[in-house]
């Protein structure tokens, strides 16, 4: 149809760095950047300026030879591309420290994913008010979800039961979930799922701080003159 933007689908790996560009592109203006080229956002996004090009061409953003992208444009493509250019209310289960915690950062409210509702199964926290949202009990759940029109669930739960969680979620119609439980949970054909592993990312850390060291104390073997290492082993 005339007008009307082709829908592309644009690689995974691709979609997982947008937020990324995003975050950076805000920044940017914040700053009063107008516009930025290919290899500066590569150097802030520690990637390559081909790989960056690669990934706005999906959005049908190729930039201007000499000039770059401008800059309040290409945020606008990005969160287009993204869905943000409209709220997507959530809900959460689990109203434990974690989920307590996601309810009152305001950093989900600001980018688009307003708290919409607060589930739990103790009756010790149901009527309780987290984040400004009161918590309802598991079996509200399908009344919370259709009544926001929610369609994003963050699990919140303790591992054992996460998979609980996410079964009621779907039951109840929602279509992307979101697990910070310690846990492998199962999902239906067509339902998005993500998840976020502290743990995981931890060891990915000491990777790197293991890589450090190792260099750190290769650099410093190396400092030593050629000599007094000989003497060293001799």
């Amino acid at each position: 149809m005339a007008g009307k933007r082709s829908r592309r689908r644009i690689p995974e790996a691709s979609v997982a760095r947008l937020p990324v560009y995003l975050r950076i592109l805000s920044e940017q203006f914040d700053e009063g950047v107008n516009s930025i080229s290919s290899e500066e956002l590569a150097e802030f996004a520690g990637l390559n300026a081909a790989k960056v090009r690669k990934d706005l061409s999906y959005l049908g953003s190729y930039g201007t030879r000499g000039v770059g992208y401008e800059v309040e444009f290409l945020i606008y493509q990005v969160r287009r591309e993204l869905g943000l250019t409209q709220d997507w209310p959530v809900v959460i289960v689990g109203a434990g420290n974690l989920g307590q915690a996601l309810a009152g950062y305001g950093g989900f409210g600001d980018r688009g994913f307003p708290v919409g509702g607060m589930i739990d199964v103790a009756e010790s926290k149901v009527g309780s008010v987290v984040g400004g949202v009161r918590v309802r009990h598991l079996d509200e759940l399908a009344q919370v979800v259709q009544s926001r029109n929610i369609s994003i669930g963050v699990i919140a739960t303790p591992g054992t039961a996460a998979q609980e969680a996410a079964d009621a979620l779907v039951a109840a119609g929602v279509t992307s979930l979101l697990n910070f439980a310690p846990t492998v949970i199962s999902v239906p054909h067509g339902i998005s799922m993500r998840k976020v592993d502290l743990a995981v990312e931890l060891q990915i850390l000491s990777y790197y701080e293991q890589r450090r060291a190792s260099t750190e104390q290769s650099n410093g073997l190396q400092a030593v003159p050629a000599e007094r290492r000989r003497g060293a082993s001799a």
